[in-house]
């Protein structure tokens, strides 16, 4: 008995496609290839951002936010020729816990300064996922309006494993930011409790963000807080909300007092807003305008941000040096085999280290 055929055919088989029709020119086809493949050079980005070309602006970040040590360079050259441009702005620091309406407000906030005429830079921070590594960057999404605004830019940004997100590549973006003419630099963070000295570092504002009636009181009353704050808006005060909303601004305002007299000479302020309904968001900027006045008759504002520089120029070396050291192809060869000690009892963490570090 003959056997019978064997071969099947699968329906995962690749099958043979129809060929489109020449819909495109061979030479326009070429061209579009070519530039796909054409890098912009420095110059050029620089014009860009320097004349308000948000695609170019876009570009740049990405390459500051590149760990490609090709692009870091590109990335310092921009940045230094963007440095005759910057710090003609004022940076605003947003922070929270998760839940507290920080886009919903930041969106509010964006749209009522725009209307005033402002250009306004969103950088906003997304939690990265510890295990995949990534983010949803799902910012743009919650801030539709906004994002449709000429004069707005948002850039959301995964945090990857920085403190709160914020790190030196958001520093160097409020550069390029302020190159492209945005005179509002907003930046939010992930809320998650650690955030708060690396955003106070890189601001001249810090704004808290805070809930009543979710037992959010006591937060607001832990020292290191409440020290870096210089205003403390209470979210979501409408509605049924609005009774507890009131009882918690008195009860911040006593916390307040508590503390001693800023350097600043600022006394830090707390509101009510509703970002839903847009209430109480104007108060918020004329108090930012109060203490930029302020601050600026006082030679803080000018104070503060040299201190900063000093203190993100220890942090770059700081940066520099661990990344030079785990990049060293002498730490690469024994840093595992130096685990492994450690981990079967052979050596010490502490013996380990000066190990590593006499090599």
């Amino acid at each position: 008995m003959a056997k019978k055929d064997q071969t099947y055919k699968s329906a995962l088989n690749e099958q043979d496609g129809v060929t489109p029709p020449e819909s495109l020119s061979p030479d326009s086809a070429k061209t579009i290839k070519a530039n796909r493949k054409k890098q912009p050079s420095i110059e050029d980005l620089v014009s860009g951002i320097t004349s308000g070309d948000i695609s170019a602006l876009s570009r740049a970040i990405t390459m500051v936010e590149s760990t490609n040590l090709a692009h870091t360079k590109k990335a310092n050259e921009i940045i230094t020729a963007c440095l005759t441009y910057a710090n003609k702005s004022i940076r605003i620091g947003i922070t929270g816990v998760p839940g507290v309406g920080k886009s919903t407000f930041i969106e509010a906030f964006g749209i009522h300064l725009t209307n005033l005429g402002k250009k306004v830079a969103v950088l906003a921070v997304d939690p990265s996922s510890s295990l995949s590594k990534g983010s949803i960057l799902g910012d743009k999404t919650r801030m539709e309006d906004l994002v449709k605004d000429k004069n707005a830019f948002i850039r959301p940004s995964a945090s990857g494993d920085s403190l709160g997100g914020v790190a030196r590549k958001t520093r160097e973006t409020i550069i390029l930011c302020e190159a492209a003419g945005f005179d509002t630099i907003i930046i939010e963070t992930v809320g998650v409790g650690q955030s708060e000295t690396a955003v106070h570092s890189m601001v001249d504002f810090f704004l808290l963000l805070k809930l009543a009636g979710a037992g959010d009181e006591l937060q607001g009353i832990k020292r290191g807080i409440i020290e870096m704050a210089d205003a403390i808006v209470i979210n979501k005060a409408d509605g049924d909300n609005i009774k507890a909303a009131k009882s918690a601004k008195l009860e911040f305002n006593r916390a307040l007092h508590l503390y001693p007299e800023k350097d600043s000479q600022w006394s830090p302020k707390v509101s009510l807003c509703s970002a839903l309904k847009q209430e109480g968001i104007s108060e918020v900027w004329e108090m930012i305008k109060d203490y930029e006045s302020t601050t600026k008759a006082n030679h803080y504002f000018e104070t503060n941000r040299n201190n900063q520089n000093k203190f993100w120029l220890l942090q770059t070396i700081e940066e520099r040096l661990k990344s030079n050291f785990y990049n060293s192809a002498k730490i690469k060869n024994e840093l595992q085999s130096q685990i492994d000690l450690v981990e079967s009892g052979k050596t010490t963490p502490f013996a380990a280290a000066e190990y590593l570090l006499s090599l």
